[in-house]
């Protein structure tokens, strides 16, 4: 049900924001070509919210834990569409998100890795975290919303071995709702997710990822976390890194992201973004082999993290900037995504 109500709830959505010049207007630090709408994140929140939570308190699998998760992703879906249409403070933004994610934490619960105020603490960081990796995530045509299907796929698996029904329910809806999106998405995307979609689906992720692990303990929690959205965490570390080292604004966007960098390889947009979500389904499958025991999170967890650094090492090798040598060989009469041909300082 999520998913065709994804496919029909969009095509109307992308028809009022260009009736209404709601689009993402190409630029120099974008990646796509000509002006596309982005409201495409108001669909994805509407059918999880809709068949996600219907299903889940008309089935008896509701409680206070799952009602405050969905309101807090609702929030996040406003705000992130008031910041579509007007640009917020970044301040407001976090502010809010931690706000919500405080209210999560304080009523579904957390995992214990210390003990004390600390483990919540990490609980609401690693959230707000999450929430605004997702944000940066959603560069390319695809990318967001497959990565969060995959993922979806791993954790609802999860969510019902561990009995949470409820959760496993929502999890679903959010994939399928990703999946019906995902076919306007796909390169050439036809509508984007917008800061909607791309703090909706962050945060929801994020928020069932750790009401999933509330009874756990020690290492287990942080190697559950972390490979469950790995992905994510090496692109935000990755373009964070990229920009500090290169003096430029952290919070502006740019062509500088994994995918980015992957097309720079000389993979075509597709071929890029489809090794962002098997290395995400990966990182889930890992993630559910852990919930059953069979990977010991001793393990895991700095083999993830070895990875993790790897991939930006990696990474960080391939040019941060589009120039002549590096960009991508591109039909005769196209010009690079995005005016791809401002000068570029070689040092």
């Amino acid at each position: 049900m999520a998913l065709s109500l994804g496919v029909l709830l969009t095509e109307p959505l992308r028809r009022f924001a260009l009736s209404h010049g709601i689009t993402d207007r190409p630029n120099d630090r974008k990646g796509h070509a000509r002006p596309t709408p982005y409201l495409g994140g108001i669909a994805v929140a509407v059918v999880t919210l809709t068949t996600g939570a219907v299903t889940a308190f008309a089935s008896g699998f509701g409680n206070p834990g799952l009602a405050v998760l969905l309101g807090g992703a609702a929030i996040m879906a406003v705000l992130g569409l008031v910041d579509d249409l007007h640009p917020l403070p970044p301040a407001l933004r976090l502010g809010v998100a931690a706000a919500a994610a405080s209210f999560v934490v304080f009523v579904g619960g957390h995992p214990t890795i210390f003990g004390g105020v600390f483990d919540a603490t990490f609980a609401v960081l690693w959230i707000v975290f999450t929430t605004n990796a997702f944000n940066l995530l959603d560069n390319m045509d695809g990318a967001a919303s497959s990565v969060c299907a995959v993922i979806c796929g791993f954790l609802c698996w999860n969510a019902w071995s561990s009995g949470q029904a409820g959760l496993g329910l929502v999890l679903v809806a959010l994939c399928g709702a990703c999946l019906g999106f995902l076919l306007h998405n796909w390169h050439p995307a036809r509508i984007f997710l917008g800061d909607s979609g791309s703090l909706f689906i962050g945060f929801t992720l994020a928020s069932a990822a750790v009401v999933l692990h509330k009874d756990s303990a020690g290492l287990t929690a942080p190697a559950g976390l972390l490979v469950t959205t790995l992905v994510a965490t090496v692109d935000t570390a990755l373009v964070m890194l990229s920009r500090y080292r290169e003096s430029r604004p952290l919070l502006q966007g740019g062509l500088d992201h994994a995918s980015h960098r992957l097309r720079r390889t000389g993979l075509t947009e597709q071929q890029a973004v489809t090794v962002l979500w098997a290395f995400a389904g990966l990182g889930g499958l890992s993630g559910l082999l852990l919930a059953q025991g069979v990977l010991p999170p001793g393990v895991l967890l700095p083999a993830a993290a070895v990875v993790g650094v790897a991939a930006v090492a990696l990474l960080l090798r391939v040019p941060s900037m589009p120039g002549p040598a590096t960009s991508p060989a591109l039909p005769a009469g196209r010009t690079a995504s995005g005016g791809e041909r401002s000068a570029v300082r070689v040092r």
